[in-house]
């Protein structure tokens, strides 16, 4: 009988009673790809688990009054066992403010047909999460891009509180968020984090991503992240007035350069992407707009290969779209380009220390490029 009370005092100071706690959010909740009827809503955990969102009207009701709809992450009818997770929400309404709380509970045997469920994590429903779906018919809209931020948490927080962005409808990062992507950390602690913080959790968070993206061994994992339920990275959303057309520049090489160890298809890659470019923008979503916006991370150039590939695949279907500007990064200097015979629209180089604020008032688009003190260092005025 000592031997046994040794044994299980032993086992309470040991490392392995101290391992046994419950499941824990880490990261996020975060709004990804919201439209007028969906959403898809990521977070992760630090252990795996099976996960579920609830969603309320924002109809000042308690969230605990009654038993609110279930949203789980799943596949082909299979709840998903994960440590990332990503749940969309579907048959929302347009133009409408939802709540909504995440939940994790940790799986903590598997036995073929029996398996056994451990405690749940969640957010709060005292102080729920929320979101506003998007409205093409909303008058104005107001928005916020950053570009190559290469990890540097601080200053994503110093540019986005330039902007408030929690009184956007959407944000946009311009790629180059991270310099490589080795681990998950790098996401968040580089951004994402700071994302989540500032506005991510309620405001609309939508990314084009850059040619840093795509390196590291963690590359293959970004859409595991962001847009983890669309088909593709690139896609056109309308919130109001305007159209954005999220393209993917992929990378700034040629695909047998060394740096890639021959792993990169990027050339076939952007044929794809063109052929879908080329029916997106004979969408009515996109035709109907007043103004069209192209966010792409590497500008139209033809220096760089990647650059070429978007002034060659992507800028003759585009020029013959109505195009009102194209915003870009990369090259991490403030450039302003005018309409030219090879590209017939605007194209605004956003810098690595600056910030874009975009508003639509009436007939106006008006392209605020504000230092990281708030100080105005540029504007670009388009009206229709």
């Amino acid at each position: 009988m000592k031997n046994l009370f040794l044994t299980l005092f032993i086992f309470l100071l040991s490392p392995v009673a101290v391992m046994a706690q419950s499941v824990k959010i880490t990261h996020g909740p975060y709004l990804q790809n919201l439209g007028e009827r969906d959403v898809t809503i990521v977070w992760t955990t630090d252990k795996n688990a099976v996960s579920w969102v609830e969603v309320a009207p924002d109809d000042n009701t308690h969230f605990y009054l009654t038993e609110r709809p279930k949203f789980f992450a799943s596949k082909n009818g299979i709840k998903l066992e994960s440590t990332v997770h990503a749940v969309k929400l579907k048959g929302l309404s347009p133009a409408t403010k939802y709540r909504y709380r995440v939940f994790s509970q940790e799986i903590t045997e598997r036995n073929e047909n029996h398996i056994s469920y451990g405690n749940v994590a969640s957010t709060s429903a005292y102080r729920p999460f929320s979101f506003v779906t998007l409205d093409i018919n909303k008058p104005a809209v107001s928005f916020t891009m950053v570009n190559d931020i290469h990890g540097r948490s601080a200053v994503l927080e110093q540019l986005l509180s330039q902007t408030d962005p929690t009184n956007n409808d959407m944000v946009f990062f311009n790629g180059d968020m991270v310099s490589s992507l080795i681990d998950e950390d790098d996401l968040f602690n580089g951004f994402m984090d700071a994302s989540v913080k500032s506005f991510a959790a309620n405001v609309p968070m939508y990314y084009a991503r850059g040619n840093h993206e795509t390196r590291g061994i963690f590359a293959t994992h970004f859409q595991d992240y962001f847009s983890p339920l669309n088909s593709e990275l690139y896609y056109i959303v309308r919130q109001g007035p305007i159209c954005f057309v999220v393209l993917d520049s992929g990378e700034d090489k040629p695909d047998s350069d060394i740096e890639y160890s021959g792993i990169t298809v990027y050339d076939d890659y952007r044929t794809q992407e063109a052929e879908w470019l080329k029916d997106a923008l004979k969408s009515d979503i996109y035709t109907s707009a007043t103004f069209k916006v192209v966010i792409c991370h590497m500008p139209p150039e033809n220096e760089w290969h990647g650059e070429s590939e978007v002034l060659k695949k992507f800028v003759p279907l585009l020029n013959s779209a109505s195009v009102d500007v194209m915003l870009c990064g990369h090259v991490h200097q403030h450039i302003k380009r005018k309409a030219d015979d090879k590209v017939h629209f605007p194209v605004l180089i956003n810098s690595n220390n600056a910030v874009v604020k975009g508003t639509v008032t009436g007939k106006t688009l008006n392209l605020d490029v504000l230092d990281s003190n708030g100080k105005k260092t540029d504007q670009l005025i388009i009206s229709h």
